[in-house]
């Protein structure tokens, strides 16, 4: 549930990645994973990084106090309060989980997890001639404004996300759209659910739960939602929305009919990234994602406060040997005084030369004293935190759009690939996160996460030398052209470009240059690093690719989404639900009236109907180890069509205060809100 500053495709739909099942937290973690990432076996370096998918600092609830206040750093306060919009991100995410019913969270694995402050169960009850799910509600589970959570809820959001009512302006309607019918269960406090065709993912629908009040309105569903909530039912509701102060306070619950919050308030407050550190300092901020600097900081300035005590108390005594006449400036004044006048009167100048030199060593000792007690205060002011490090819940990947006219063809989208070092391109990353360094090896699953598996090797050998092979296959061969020019044309210099003079590729005249489009901002900088190491690494085959930089807010619109690039680099999110949440990214585009596509957010091009069967036929699989078979088949062709190309998993740093428990570096698991509190 980070504040993530990463360049994000717009959602899906709603995010159901984070509910955090804790482990041991910050540096004692840290340590002892790096002291085995250096391991070569593949299952330790799966263990290692397994590890590292998240970080949060832990205490039962009989050790921590009832009462008190978190204020908690985000990118942005959210656009709409609606999970189900297209505006929605993650910060509509982590509002939605903390206030609204989540029937299921996910765990730190990645795998869903019934909840039981809202479900005593929920099962496949029939599988012939209906998939048919039971859910038992909570007996308790009311909304704020008085009414039971009831079937009633389930029929209208069904209706408003099932794609047939075309007043609702929902983001999309996977998994709605196979339901058949929602009515009142068998039983007291059940609802029963029946499909038309077999649903894998159907943990992931109704979470979050709107009221009916919300999703029986187009209305209030489409713009009411936006800003308020009519009911809300969760250990948090939400108490003030204040935009042009940028924060969003969430107030305990009383009528919350589980373990009460812990916390009276938890404040969302929006912080520019290069302005945490000083609101950490301040006081201002209790939960910061931060900069791998500032983490590096923050987790030294427990050590540093300790040496700096001890060698406070050894400078302090060496420094006031028998003699010594103080901090202060006086005895300078007063020694050169005395020198001056000893040369004028040309007498031996030797001892006050002596007395000069030791009082101007003091002078500067006092400085030096003077410095390291403010650079002191600022280290226990920093030393209250710890840094939790996790892999972000979220991968990085390289964007190759078929559209290109040099990118049709598959072959130099295999080169393309096949140059690129993923490993050195994460450890670019990780490692200054201090982080295990692992490149990601599939589209569908991340780092740590249950039935995670790298194959990437779909992709075939790679190298220089076999990329460079695909080229010469595919026509484009060694020329000696100016960027931006045609065949045969010289740079001023005559040399041709290119790493170590390895001329840039062409064909039938044209140069081979691609146009690589990265978003402005710092918080894009990593990504334009990324991207420039993309480009060194593509020089030596002879592709030229030249860094276009736009404006973060029209990177997606003007550029990604109208397949205005070549490359782009960007993130996806990761999901507890890959058949479902796959299928917009990777579907192969179709043909509409007009001579357009539809692409969904397959925003590279590149798609195929065996990839659609694999994942149309895992969305129906009910059984689990069949299901894991099928995506892992569904991810090996995705590599093979050399579209998109993970790269890495983000680092997320999160500072958080020390007497501050139930909160860290989620990585793929929902907080459990109500247990965030302060340490007795």
């Amino acid at each position: 549930m980070s504040g993530a500053s990463a360049i994000q495709a717009p959602r899906r739909g709603p995010r159901r990645r984070r509910a955090l099942a804790a482990l041991a937290a910050g540096s004692a973690v840290l340590l002892p994973l790096l002291a085995v990432a250096g391991c070569t076996g593949a299952d330790d370096r799966d263990r290692t990084a397994a590890g590292a998918a998240q970080s949060v600092a832990t205490a039962r609830r009989a050790q921590l106090t009832s009462g008190g206040s978190a204020t908690w750093a985000v990118d942005r306060l959210p656009a709409t309060l609606n999970a189900y919009q297209f505006e929605a991100d993650g910060g509509t995410d982590r509002i939605a989980s903390a206030v609204l019913p989540m029937l299921f969270t996910v765990d730190a694995q990645g795998r869903p997890r019934l909840n039981t402050d809202y479900l005593r169960s929920a099962e496949i009850t029939a599988r012939e001639p209906r998939q048919t799910v039971v859910y038992t509600l909570h007996p308790d589970a009311a909304w704020s404004d008085g009414e039971p959570l009831t079937a009633a809820d389930f029929v209208a959001q069904w209706k408003a996300l099932g794609g047939e009512d075309k007043e609702y302006w929902s983001a999309r309607h996977a998994g709605y759209d196979r339901v058949e019918n929602v009515t009142k269960g068998p039983g007291r406090h059940q609802v029963e659910v029946t499909f038309t065709k077999p649903y894998a993912d159907w943990k992931s629908l109704f979470s979050p739960l709107y009221p009916r009040a919300v999703t029986a309105d187009p209305d209030r569903f489409n713009d009411g939602a936006r800003g308020e909530l009519p009911a809300t039912a969760g250990p948090f509701r939400i108490g003030e929305v204040d935009r042009d102060a940028g924060r969003i306070t969430l107030v305990r619950d009383e009528d919350w009919w589980g373990e009460p919050a812990l916390l009276d308030r938890l404040v969302l407050a929006a912080v520019p990234r290069a302005e945490r550190r000083a609101a950490l300092l301040a006081g201002d901020l209790d939960i910061a994602e931060v900069a791998p600097a500032d983490a590096d900081g923050i987790t030294a300035a427990g050590a540093a406060r300790e040496a700096g005590r001890r060698g406070a108390r050894d400078d302090d005594a060496g420094a006031r040997a028998p003699g010594a006449e103080g901090p202060d400036g006086r005895a300078t004044t007063d020694a050169l005084h005395d020198l001056a006048a000893a040369r004028l009167a040309g007498a031996d100048a030797a001892d006050a030369t002596e007395r000069y030199a030791y009082a101007w060593a003091e002078a500067e000792r006092a400085r030096e004293r003077a410095f390291d007690t403010r650079e002191e205060a600022v280290r226990r002011r920093l030393a209250g935190f710890t840094v939790h490090r996790a892999y972000e819940a979220s991968y990085t990947h390289l964007a190759l759009n078929a559209q290109s006219p040099a990118l049709t063809d598959e072959r130099v989208r295999w080169a393309i690939a096949r140059a690129l070092d993923r490993e050195e391109l994460a450890a670019r990353v990780h490692d200054p996160a201090g982080l295990p360094a692992r490149a990601l090896g599939s589209h569908l699953r991340v780092l740590g996460q249950t039935g995670y598996r790298d194959n990437s090797d779909a992709l075939g050998a790679t190298g220089a030398d076999t990329a460079s092979a695909l080229l010469e296959e595919a026509g484009w061969r060694p020329g000696d052209v100016r960027a931006g020019g045609a065949a045969g044309e010289r740079r001023d210099d005559g040399k041709a470009p290119g790493a170590g003079g390895v001329p840039v590729r062409a064909k039938d005249g044209q140069a081979l240059e691609l146009r690589f489009v990265v978003p402005s901002g710092d918080d894009a900088a990593h990504l334009r690093a990324t991207a420039r190491r993309i480009v060194e690494s593509l020089a030596p085959i002879g592709v030229s690719a030249r860094l276009v930089e736009v404006g973060r807010d029209a990177f997606f619109p003007d550029h990604v989404t109208a397949g205005d690039f070549d490359l782009a680099v960007f993130s996806w999110p990761a999901t507890a639900y890959p058949a479902t949440d796959a299928k917009p990214l990777f579907t192969k585009p179709r043909p509409i009236p007009g001579g357009e596509a539809l692409i969904g957010q397959n925003y590279t091009r590149v798609g195929t109907d065996h990839i659609d069967q694999l994942l149309d036929q895992a969305a129906g699989e009910l059984d689990e180890e069949e299901y894991d078979g099928i995506l892992n088949r569904a991810d090996a062709r995705i590599w093979a069509a050399a579209g998109s190309i993970p790269l890495y998993q983000r680092p997320e740093l999160v500072a958080v205060r020390q007497d501050l428990a139930g909160v860290g570096a989620f990585g793929l698991a929902t907080p459990r809100w109500q247990d965030i509190g302060y340490r007795k």
